[in-house]
C-alpha cells in the first residue's frame, strides 16, 4: 500500500528534539557534543592507515559505539542557547527569479523554477543583505510568465503587512518574517542554512508577527487564463467575492482594452479559507449572498473564454503564525566551541581529533544511572608523573606501559603531555588488548603488586622514563609560585575520565580529516541534523 512520512512529521520530530534539549525534558535528558579519535591512522586505536586519504564512513552498531567512547577527548553539554532549527539559505540576488509560496506543489505539480516536488525544496523565501528573512507571496506569475519574473527590488522593510519592495514593477510582493540576530549569525549561520528563532511567537518581534497572522486569510490570487470578450473594457470591478469555506474575502479585477483580465489583487483577505475560487462572468455570484455580478456584460462569451484564477491558500494560522511549518524547519543545528582554557584544560593541546559526535545521557563516574550535568568534561584518564623537566617528552600517539603484576601490563596511548606540570593524559582503546596484557585493558595504578613499580615506559620518549607521583592529590599544582589548573582530580597521582565512558547513547557520528590543535586555537563545531 502506498504510504509516505510527511514533511510535517519531520518538522514535528525536529520540534520534539529541540524541546527535549531546551524544554521540561532537559531536566532529565542531557546532550553533549564530543571530540575524539586523536590517533586516526592507527588501527589499534580504531583508525585506519588511510584515514587522511580516504576518511572512513562511520559504522553504526553496539561494538562501534563502545569503541567510539574509548577515544573521546572531551565532551561539552549543549545548552538551550546552543540549538536552533534551520532552513535552507536562499540569498536574494538582483535579477534572480524566485518562486512564490503556493499550497499546491507536489510531485505532479512541480515548482516552476527549481522543478521541486515540494514547497520546502523551492526558493520561495529569501535572506537579504541585512539578514532579514522574507517570504515571497507573488513573483510576477501570470499567463505570460508562468514561472514568474526576475526580482530587481531587494526587500528591506520590516512592516507587518506584505507589500512590494520598490518601484521597478517586477511584480514581487514580500512578507517580512524576522531578522537573524548578530549573536545567532556567529553561532548558527552557515554556507547552506540559516537559523529560525526559538520559541516563535513568545518573545521579541515574533510576538507581533504571530499576532498579526489571520488563519485562512487570502494574500495572493493568480490569473490562470485571461478570458476574452469582457465588457466594458478598461474597467475595474471591486469587491468580487472570494468563494469557498472562508468569509469576507474580496478581490478587484481589471479588464484591459482588449476585453481580457489584466490584473487581480486582494482587497480583503477575509479569514477561514482552506479552499477558494473566483467566478467572473455574467450571472456569477457577485456578493456573499450570491447575487449576480453587476455591471458585467459580454458578447457571446462562453465557458472556454471565461477568466480563471488560482486562490493561494496560506499555511494554517496564516502567514507568520507558525514559522517552522511555513518555512519547513525539519533541520536542527547544534553548536559548541572547544578551546583550551587555563581554568579548565580538558581540551588538550598539541594533538588532533578526527571525530565529532553527539552523546545523550552519559553518567557520572561510579554510576550507571545518575546523568552527568557538567558543562565540559574530559574523556581521558591521566597520570601525574614525578621528576619531570622541560627536556622530558612523552610523544603524543605513542604507547605507554606499566607492569602492574606478573603477566599483567597496563597499556595506553598518549593523548597529551605537559612537561611543566608532569600531567600525561591517555586513553585505552580495546585494540591494545593482546597476549601481553592478558587480553585485558588494565588500569594504570599507583599501587601495583609487590615487586612491581610505578615507572611509565613509553615507545617514544626523550629523557628517562618517569614514575607516578603517588604522593600527589588534587586538581591543581603550584610550580614556582604559579598555580596550574589540571582539569582532572588526582588521587595518588591517578586521574580518571570525568564521566562514565561506558555510559551514554551515541546518536551522531562524524568522521573527518584530523584537525590539529594549538594553544591559541578554537574550534566552532556546528552539527546539522536533518529529520
Amino acid at each position: 500500500m502506498p504510504a509516505i512520512i510527511s514533511d510535517q512529521f519531520r518538522i514535528l520530530n525536529s520540534q520534539n528534539f529541540v524541546n527535549n534539549v531546551t524544554g521540561a525534558a532537559s531536566t532529565t535528558d542531557k546532550y553533549y557534543i564530543f571530540i575524539g579519535m586523536p590517533n586516526a591512522t592507527n588501527t589499534l586505536s580504531g583508525g585506519t592507515p588511510t584515514w587522511t586519504i580516504s576518511t572512513p564512513s562511520p559504522l553504526d552498531g553496539f561494538k562501534e559505539e563502545n569503541e567510539i567512547k574509548q577515544t573521546i577527548i572531551a565532551t561539552k553539554q549543549i545548552s538551550p542557547d546552543d540549538i536552533r532549527r534551520l532552513v535552507r539559505k536562499v540569498q536574494w540576488v538582483a535579477g534572480s527569479t524566485y518562486e512564490m509560496y503556493r499550497n499546491d506543489y507536489n510531485i505532479y505539480n512541480k515548482t516552476p523554477v527549481t522543478n521541486a516536488a515540494s514547497l520546502y525544496d523551492s526558493n520561495y523565501y529569501i535572506l537579504n543583505q541585512d539578514y532579514r528573512v522574507y517570504i515571497c507571496l507573488q513573483n510576477g506569475t501570470d499567463p505570460e510568465h508562468p514561472s514568474g519574473r526576475p526580482s530587481y527590488d531587494e526587500p528591506t522593510f520590516v512592516d507587518l503587512e506584505p507589500r512590494a519592495a520598490g518601484t521597478s514593477g517586477d511584480g514581487y510582493v514580500w512578507k517580512y518574517l524576522y531578522t537573524i540576530k548578530p549573536s545567532e549569525i556567529v553561532k548558527f549561520d552557515s554556507v547552506e542554512f540559516i537559523p529560525v528563532p526559538n520559541d516563535w511567537g513568545n518573545s521579541g518581534e515574533s510576538i507581533a508577527t504571530k499576532n498579526n497572522a489571520i488563519d485562512g486569510k487570502i494574500e495572493s490570487i493568480l490569473v490562470n487564463t485571461r478570458g476574452s470578450g469582457y465588457q466594458p473594457i478598461s474597467t475595474s470591478f471591486s469587491n468580487i467575492p472570494i468563494l469557498g469555506d472562508g468569509t469576507g474575502g474580496k478581490a478587484t479585477i481589471t479588464i484591459d482594452s482588449f476585453g481580457k483580465v489584466s490584473d487581480v489583487f486582494v482587497t480583503n483577505g477575509g479569514s477561514g479559507y482552506t479552499y477558494g475560487t473566483i467566478q467572473f462572468y455574467p450571472g456569477a455570484p457577485g456578493s456573499d449572498s450570491g447575487g449576480p455580478l453587476a455591471n458585467l456584460t459580454n458578447t457571446g462569451i462562453g465557458t472556454t473564454s471565461r477568466a480563471t484564477f488560482n486562490i493561494v491558500i496560506p499555511p494554517k494560522g496564516g502567514h507568520g503564525y507558525d514559522i517552522y511549518r511555513e518555512l519547513g524547519a525539519y533541520r536542527v543545528l547544534l553548536y559548541s566551541r572547544f578551546e583550551s582554557l587555563d581554568s579548565n584544560p580538558d581540551v588538550i593541546l598539541n594533538n588532533d581529533f578526527a571525530r565529532v559526535g553527539i552523546m545523550k545521557n552519559p553518567t557520572i563516574i561510579g554510576s550507571s544511572t545518575q546523568v552527568l550535568n557538567d558543562s565540559l568534561v574530559s574523556g581521558l584518564s591521566a597520570l601525574r608523573l614525578a621528576g619531570t623537566t622541560t627536556a622530558t617528552t612523552y610523544a603524543v600517539d605513542s604507547i605507554i606501559k606499566q607492569t602492574v603484576g606478573l603477566g599483567s601490563t597496563a597499556i595506553g596511548f598518549v593523548a597529551s603531555w605537559d612537561n611543566v606540570t608532569g600531567v600525561l593524559k591517555y586513553y585505552q582503546p580495546t585494540g591494545l588488548a593482546s597476549s601481553e596484557t592478558g587480553f585485558k585493558i588494565l588500569p594504570f595504578t599507583s599501587n601495583p603488586d609487590t615487586g612491581y613499580g610505578t615507572t611509565i615506559q613509553c615507545s617514544s620518549i626523550i629523557g628517562p622514563a618517569l614514575s607516578i607521583d603517588t604522593n600527589f592529590n588534587g586538581i591543581t599544582t603550584t610550580i614556582n609560585n604559579q598555580i596550574y589548573q589540571l582539569g582532572i582530580n588526582f588521587t595518588s597521582g591517578i586521574g580518571s575520565a570525568e564521566f562514565n565512558t561506558k555510559s551514554g547513547e551515541i546518536i551522531y557520528i562524524d568522521n573527518r580529516q584530523p584537525i590539529p590543535r594549538s594553544t591559541s586555537q578554537k574550534e566552532d563545531i556546528k552539527v546539522v541534523l536533518e529529520f
